[in-house]
């Protein structure tokens, strides 16, 4: 009996994709699947960019169309698809951009902005279209952390701003327009204000994706971005520690008051292993963040070691991701940035520029 697509669909159903935990047969969009005498052609198309893992990919359902069902000849074609995700009600799409991240912390020093960087650089890497925006305005470190410490945003206008691009990815930060040793010395409203015009008078080009640095804490800038972007969903950074976990716990709550879906949490500085023996010891403590996404329901996005090497590295320019990219830690990074990319894309498609407006009068 011939070999039909529903034989070769009922196969490759079998054949779970490690980043979504289904099949790929159930990604986003529908796959394709050709036979012409002998020779399949199957079309998958990802909702996730995964650059790094196509040819991996390409190759495990080769083999498994080669194994199962004996077919000799296959073409496989491997595509990523990103796509606009649900905002809030009454929200607009930023233009130029298409998802918005926001990669917050309930306080400092947990590795917050070192996180956003190596994950937009990991989006980047996977081949999305990636913009990051400095949005922590009383301490600006976007700038030295890509190596453009005196990098300037040009302004064709004079009102509106041009990112610059590093490494492939199109940033802005106030730390571009003002001396690096210059204090912010700004009230509530000022900061709101500033945050709003770096959101939407500059030239944001063609990207999947927008991560936004926010500043530690439950203030200001949280709550203008909520309130004033289409912000597609947010994560949180912290460490194994209590005092952190604490302060964890009101920035997740904040998100979920204002409406903003909780993309996952990212351990940072958990596990730290001595290069000189090999000794591990987790010295911030360990498992509170999965505790906190048990408790909460949202996904654990996966943990960063305690590595003097990712310090390194970023206060030099030259983040992990790109400084060592083929380490174990870069690669914690890429995983870390392909489980966001999947939570996104599971968030409802943005379809509110599909209607027409409805307007109902009494005359």
């Amino acid at each position: 009996m011939a070999m039909t697509p529903k034989d070769i669909r009922a196969a490759l159903d079998t054949l779970i994709d490690p980043a979504t935990q289904k099949p790929y047969t159930c990604a986003r969009s529908e796959d394709t699947i050709r036979i012409d005498g002998g020779k399949v052609r199957v079309e998958i198309e990802l909702g996730y960019p995964a650059k790094t893992r196509i040819d991996a990919i390409r190759e495990e359902i080769t083999a498994l169309l080669r194994t199962s069902l004996g077919v000799e000849d296959a073409e496989v074609i491997v595509t990523s698809k990103i796509i606009a995700h649900a905002v809030p009600r009454g929200r607009k799409l930023l233009a130029g951009v298409k998802n918005i991240i926001a990669v917050a912390s309930g306080k400092g020093g947990v590795g917050k902005s070192t996180t956003a960087v190596n994950l937009a650089l990991a989006l980047a890497q996977e081949g999305a279209a990636v913009g990051l925006l400095d949005a922590d305005l009383y301490g600006p470190s976007i700038p030295r952390m890509l190596g453009v410490p005196d990098a300037q945003p040009a302004s064709p206008d004079g009102k509106t701003f041009v990112p610059v691009r590093a490494y492939g990815i199109q940033a802005l930060s106030v730390g571009f327009l003002v001396d690096a040793d210059s204090p912010m010395i700004w009230r509530g409203p000022m900061v709101a204000q500033v945050l709003e015009q770096l959101l939407t008078q500059s030239h944001w080009n063609a990207l999947d994706y927008l991560v936004v640095d926010m500043p530690p804490g439950t203030g200001d800038a949280q709550l203008t971005l909520a309130q004033k972007a289409p912000v597609t969903g947010a994560l949180i950074v912290t460490t194994p520690q209590d005092i952190a976990l604490i302060d964890a716990r009101k920035g997740l709550k904040m998100f979920e008051k204002v409406g903003v879906p909780i993309l996952g949490v990212v351990e940072n500085m958990g596990l730290h292993i001595c290069p000189e023996c090999g000794h591990e010891e987790a010295i911030f403590g360990q498992g509170g963040a999965e505790k906190i996404c048990a408790d909460f329901g949202v996904a654990f996005l996966g943990a960063l070691p305690l590595e003097r090497g990712i310090r390194e590295m970023t206060d030099a320019g030259n983040p992990t991701v790109v400084g060592d990219a083929h380490s174990r830690t870069a690669e914690i990074y890429r995983a870390i940035a392909r489980r966001v990319a999947v939570r996104v894309a599971e968030l409802g498609k943005e379809m509110s520029g599909k209607f027409p407006n409805i307007v109902v009068r009494n005359d």
